[in-house]
Protein backbone atom coordinates (compact mmCIF):
# COMPACT_ATOMS: atom_id res chain seq x y z
CA UNK A 1 0.00 0.00 0.00
CA UNK A 2 1.20 3.66 -1.28
CA UNK A 3 1.82 5.69 2.04
CA UNK A 4 0.03 9.47 1.23
CA UNK A 5 2.58 12.23 1.26
CA UNK A 6 0.92 15.39 2.94
CA UNK A 7 2.91 18.41 1.57
CA UNK A 8 2.84 22.29 2.61
CA UNK A 9 4.18 24.72 0.24
CA UNK A 10 5.57 27.54 2.25
CA UNK A 11 7.23 30.81 2.15
CA UNK A 12 5.66 33.91 4.48
CA UNK A 13 7.20 36.09 0.84
CA UNK A 14 4.83 36.75 -1.43
CA UNK A 15 5.40 36.34 -4.80
CA UNK A 16 7.51 33.45 -5.12
CA UNK A 17 5.48 31.47 -7.10
CA UNK A 18 3.81 29.26 -3.76
CA UNK A 19 -0.04 28.59 -4.74
CA UNK A 20 1.72 28.41 -8.40
CA UNK A 21 3.77 25.66 -7.78
CA UNK A 22 1.16 23.78 -5.45
CA UNK A 23 -1.07 23.52 -8.30
CA UNK A 24 1.39 22.82 -11.04
CA UNK A 25 3.20 20.11 -8.82
CA UNK A 26 -0.34 18.49 -7.78
CA UNK A 27 -1.51 18.97 -11.85
CA UNK A 28 1.68 17.23 -13.70
CA UNK A 29 1.30 14.52 -10.37
CA UNK A 30 -2.08 13.87 -11.57
CA UNK A 31 -1.15 13.71 -15.36
CA UNK A 32 1.04 10.46 -14.32
CA UNK A 33 -1.81 9.18 -12.94
CA UNK A 34 -1.31 9.61 -9.15
CA UNK A 35 -4.14 10.60 -7.14
CA UNK A 36 -4.01 14.08 -5.67
CA UNK A 37 -5.58 16.44 -3.00
CA UNK A 38 -5.34 20.01 -3.18
CA UNK A 39 -5.94 21.84 -0.06
CA UNK A 40 -6.61 25.52 -0.39
CA UNK A 41 -5.98 27.33 2.92
CA UNK A 42 -5.42 31.05 1.37
CA UNK A 43 -8.52 32.99 1.75
CA UNK A 44 -7.40 34.51 -2.06
CA UNK A 45 -8.81 31.22 -3.59
CA UNK A 46 -6.11 31.40 -5.92
CA UNK A 47 -5.51 27.57 -6.04
CA UNK A 48 -8.88 26.74 -5.94
CA UNK A 49 -9.71 29.34 -9.62
CA UNK A 50 -6.22 27.18 -10.76
CA UNK A 51 -7.53 23.71 -10.42
CA UNK A 52 -11.12 25.00 -11.92
CA UNK A 53 -13.11 24.29 -8.44
CA UNK A 54 -16.18 26.28 -7.14
CA UNK A 55 -15.39 28.56 -4.58
CA UNK A 56 -18.19 31.61 -4.83
CA UNK A 57 -19.81 32.35 -1.46
CA UNK A 58 -22.16 29.65 -0.11
CA UNK A 59 -19.64 26.74 -1.48
CA UNK A 60 -18.43 24.01 0.75
CA UNK A 61 -15.28 24.77 1.42
CA UNK A 62 -12.00 24.34 4.05
CA UNK A 63 -13.48 27.19 6.16
CA UNK A 64 -16.44 24.85 6.97
CA UNK A 65 -14.05 21.81 7.49
CA UNK A 66 -11.89 23.67 10.10
CA UNK A 67 -14.78 24.86 11.68
CA UNK A 68 -16.16 21.24 11.90
CA UNK A 69 -18.99 22.40 10.18
CA UNK A 70 -18.57 19.66 7.23
CA UNK A 71 -16.12 16.71 6.73
CA UNK A 72 -13.69 16.48 3.92
CA UNK A 73 -15.42 14.72 1.86
CA UNK A 74 -18.25 17.01 1.86
CA UNK A 75 -16.20 19.78 0.67
CA UNK A 76 -13.89 17.76 -1.67
CA UNK A 77 -14.46 18.99 -5.77
CA UNK A 78 -12.95 16.95 -8.38
CA UNK A 79 -10.97 19.19 -10.82
CA UNK A 80 -12.74 19.56 -14.61
CA UNK A 81 -9.26 19.12 -16.01
CA UNK A 82 -8.24 15.70 -14.35
CA UNK A 83 -10.09 12.88 -12.85
CA UNK A 84 -7.21 12.51 -10.86
CA UNK A 85 -6.90 16.28 -8.89
CA UNK A 86 -9.31 16.78 -6.78
CA UNK A 87 -9.73 19.93 -4.62
CA UNK A 88 -10.79 21.39 -0.92
CA UNK A 89 -11.61 24.73 -1.75
CA UNK A 90 -11.27 27.78 -0.06
CA UNK A 91 -13.94 30.79 -0.12
CA UNK A 92 -13.84 34.55 1.15
CA UNK A 93 -15.14 32.93 4.31
CA UNK A 94 -11.87 31.59 5.43
CA UNK A 95 -10.62 35.93 6.11
CA UNK A 96 -12.39 35.29 9.04
CA UNK A 97 -11.56 31.99 10.32
CA UNK A 98 -8.45 32.37 12.58
CA UNK A 99 -10.46 34.77 14.81
CA UNK A 100 -12.90 32.21 14.93
CA UNK A 101 -10.70 29.81 15.37
CA UNK A 102 -9.06 31.02 18.68
CA UNK A 103 -11.58 29.78 20.77
CA UNK A 104 -11.52 25.98 19.26
CA UNK A 105 -10.88 23.24 20.94
CA UNK A 106 -7.48 21.93 19.22
CA UNK A 107 -7.04 24.96 17.53
CA UNK A 108 -4.32 24.01 15.89
CA UNK A 109 -5.03 20.59 14.84
CA UNK A 110 -8.51 21.36 13.05
CA UNK A 111 -6.90 20.02 9.61
CA UNK A 112 -5.42 17.49 10.91
CA UNK A 113 -8.42 16.24 12.89
CA UNK A 114 -10.35 16.57 9.40
CA UNK A 115 -7.78 14.48 7.58
CA UNK A 116 -5.96 12.03 9.88
CA UNK A 117 -9.53 10.37 10.64
CA UNK A 118 -9.42 7.41 7.45
CA UNK A 119 -10.29 10.08 4.58
CA UNK A 120 -7.24 10.07 2.99
CA UNK A 121 -6.79 6.54 2.96
CA UNK A 122 -10.27 5.70 1.92
CA UNK A 123 -9.86 8.06 -0.80
CA UNK A 124 -6.89 6.58 -2.27
CA UNK A 125 -5.11 9.80 -2.45
CA UNK A 126 -0.79 9.38 -2.82
CA UNK A 127 -0.26 13.29 -2.31
CA UNK A 128 -1.85 15.91 -0.43
CA UNK A 129 -0.63 19.73 -0.83
CA UNK A 130 -1.95 22.45 1.17
CA UNK A 131 -1.83 25.93 0.08
CA UNK A 132 -1.69 28.68 2.48
CA UNK A 133 -1.51 32.19 2.91
CA UNK A 134 1.96 34.33 2.97
CA UNK A 135 1.86 34.46 7.06
CA UNK A 136 2.20 32.26 10.12
CA UNK A 137 -0.85 32.57 11.66
CA UNK A 138 -3.19 29.61 12.51
CA UNK A 139 -4.25 28.70 8.81
CA UNK A 140 -0.34 28.01 8.16
CA UNK A 141 0.24 26.63 11.15
CA UNK A 142 -3.02 23.85 10.68
CA UNK A 143 -1.12 23.15 7.44
CA UNK A 144 1.95 22.73 9.25
CA UNK A 145 0.99 20.48 11.68
CA UNK A 146 -1.07 18.31 9.32
CA UNK A 147 1.66 17.70 7.01
CA UNK A 148 4.97 15.65 7.31
CA UNK A 149 6.96 17.60 4.35
CA UNK A 150 7.27 21.42 3.34
CA UNK A 151 8.03 22.02 0.28
CA UNK A 152 9.91 25.94 0.54
CA UNK A 153 9.67 27.88 -3.27
CA UNK A 154 12.47 30.54 -3.34
CA UNK A 155 11.89 32.74 -6.68
CA UNK A 156 15.75 33.55 -8.72
CA UNK A 157 15.98 37.05 -8.29
CA UNK A 158 17.18 40.10 -5.45
CA UNK A 159 16.33 39.25 -1.91
CA UNK A 160 15.59 35.52 -2.97
CA UNK A 161 16.50 34.29 1.02
CA UNK A 162 14.76 37.33 2.49
CA UNK A 163 12.87 35.90 5.20
CA UNK A 164 14.36 32.27 4.76
CA UNK A 165 15.09 32.20 8.06
CA UNK A 166 12.21 33.00 9.88
CA UNK A 167 10.46 30.57 7.98
CA UNK A 168 12.99 27.74 9.25
CA UNK A 169 12.47 29.38 12.85
CA UNK A 170 8.76 28.62 12.61
CA UNK A 171 9.14 25.60 11.46
CA UNK A 172 11.47 24.92 14.43
CA UNK A 173 9.18 26.27 16.34
CA UNK A 174 6.23 24.02 14.82
CA UNK A 175 8.71 20.87 15.54
CA UNK A 176 9.42 21.36 18.90
CA UNK A 177 6.14 22.23 20.23
CA UNK A 178 3.82 20.22 17.50
CA UNK A 179 4.76 18.65 14.83
CA UNK A 180 8.05 16.39 15.16
CA UNK A 181 7.27 14.75 12.15
CA UNK A 182 7.76 17.82 9.81
CA UNK A 183 10.78 18.55 7.90
CA UNK A 184 11.89 20.18 4.85
CA UNK A 185 11.76 17.89 2.37
CA UNK A 186 12.82 19.64 -1.06
CA UNK A 187 13.55 23.56 -2.00
CA UNK A 188 11.88 24.63 -5.26
CA UNK A 189 13.57 27.06 -7.51
CA UNK A 190 11.21 29.54 -8.94
CA UNK A 191 10.81 32.26 -11.53
CA UNK A 192 15.00 31.33 -13.29
CA UNK A 193 15.85 33.52 -15.99
CA UNK A 194 18.78 31.95 -17.80
CA UNK A 195 19.61 35.55 -19.57
CA UNK A 196 20.53 36.74 -16.23
CA UNK A 197 23.70 36.13 -14.12
CA UNK A 198 21.87 37.24 -10.60
CA UNK A 199 19.43 33.86 -11.78
CA UNK A 200 22.30 31.45 -11.76
CA UNK A 201 24.11 33.42 -8.94
CA UNK A 202 20.80 32.69 -6.42
CA UNK A 203 20.65 29.18 -8.31
CA UNK A 204 24.20 28.77 -6.79
CA UNK A 205 23.52 30.38 -3.39
CA UNK A 206 20.23 28.61 -2.80
CA UNK A 207 22.21 25.33 -3.52
CA UNK A 208 25.45 26.01 -1.17
CA UNK A 209 22.65 26.60 1.59
CA UNK A 210 20.13 24.08 1.18
CA UNK A 211 22.76 21.24 0.10
CA UNK A 212 21.00 17.90 -1.55
CA UNK A 213 17.55 18.99 -0.50
CA UNK A 214 17.07 21.72 -3.55
CA UNK A 215 15.60 20.14 -6.40
CA UNK A 216 17.57 19.84 -9.55
CA UNK A 217 15.31 20.95 -11.75
CA UNK A 218 14.01 24.92 -11.97
CA UNK A 219 10.96 26.15 -13.03
CA UNK A 220 11.63 29.08 -15.60
CA UNK A 221 10.03 32.51 -15.71
CA UNK A 222 7.20 31.35 -18.47
CA UNK A 223 3.99 33.76 -19.50
CA UNK A 224 2.31 30.70 -19.95
CA UNK A 225 2.70 30.27 -16.38
CA UNK A 226 0.94 33.65 -15.60
CA UNK A 227 -1.75 32.82 -18.32
CA UNK A 228 -3.07 29.66 -16.69
CA UNK A 229 -5.04 30.75 -13.88
CA UNK A 230 -6.74 33.33 -15.46
CA UNK A 231 -8.90 30.68 -17.89
CA UNK A 232 -9.31 28.72 -14.93
CA UNK A 233 -6.55 25.81 -15.60
CA UNK A 234 -2.76 24.84 -14.48
CA UNK A 235 -0.36 25.65 -17.01
CA UNK A 236 -0.26 21.74 -16.70
CA UNK A 237 -3.76 21.86 -18.75
CA UNK A 238 -3.36 24.92 -20.51
CA UNK A 239 -0.37 24.98 -22.31
CA UNK A 240 1.69 21.47 -21.93
CA UNK A 241 3.77 21.81 -24.47
CA UNK A 242 5.42 25.17 -23.21
CA UNK A 243 8.79 25.66 -20.86
CA UNK A 244 6.59 26.32 -17.79
CA UNK A 245 4.34 22.64 -17.93
CA UNK A 246 7.53 20.52 -18.88
CA UNK A 247 9.52 22.57 -15.29
CA UNK A 248 6.90 21.62 -13.58
CA UNK A 249 6.44 18.27 -14.83
CA UNK A 250 10.23 17.42 -15.11
CA UNK A 251 10.28 18.69 -11.17
CA UNK A 252 7.28 16.48 -9.77
CA UNK A 253 8.81 13.32 -11.42
CA UNK A 254 11.79 14.35 -10.17
CA UNK A 255 9.83 15.05 -6.23
CA UNK A 256 8.44 11.45 -7.36
CA UNK A 257 11.32 9.81 -7.81
CA UNK A 258 13.52 10.70 -5.37
CA UNK A 259 10.50 10.04 -2.65
CA UNK A 260 10.65 11.82 1.23
CA UNK A 261 13.46 13.52 1.71
CA UNK A 262 14.72 12.60 5.17
CA UNK A 263 18.20 14.74 5.71
CA UNK A 264 20.70 12.78 7.25
CA UNK A 265 21.10 12.91 10.76
CA UNK A 266 23.89 15.41 10.79
CA UNK A 267 22.25 18.31 8.69
CA UNK A 268 20.30 18.61 11.25
CA UNK A 269 16.58 17.75 11.32
CA UNK A 270 15.10 20.37 8.84
CA UNK A 271 17.44 19.41 6.02
CA UNK A 272 19.59 22.70 6.75
CA UNK A 273 22.88 22.16 8.59
CA UNK A 274 23.13 23.55 12.02
CA UNK A 275 25.76 26.43 11.29
CA UNK A 276 23.52 28.01 7.80
CA UNK A 277 20.26 26.95 9.84
CA UNK A 278 22.26 29.64 12.45
CA UNK A 279 22.82 32.48 9.74
CA UNK A 280 19.93 32.23 7.78
CA UNK A 281 17.54 32.66 11.46
CA UNK A 282 19.77 35.29 12.87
Amino acid sequence: MTIPRLITIANQKGGVGKTTSAVNLAAALAEDGKKVLVIDLDPQGNASTAVGAEHTTGTKSSYEVLLGDCSAEQAMQTSPSSENLYCIPATIDLAGAEIEMVSLVRREFRLYDALHNGFIEEQGFEYVFIDCPPSLGLLTINAMTCAEEIIIPIQCEYYALEGVGQLLGNISMIRQHLNQELHISAVLLTMYDARTKLAQQVVNEVREQFGAVVLGNVIPRSVRVSEAPGYGKTVIDYDPASTGARAYLAAARELDARGDYVPHPSTGAIGVSPEIFAELEG
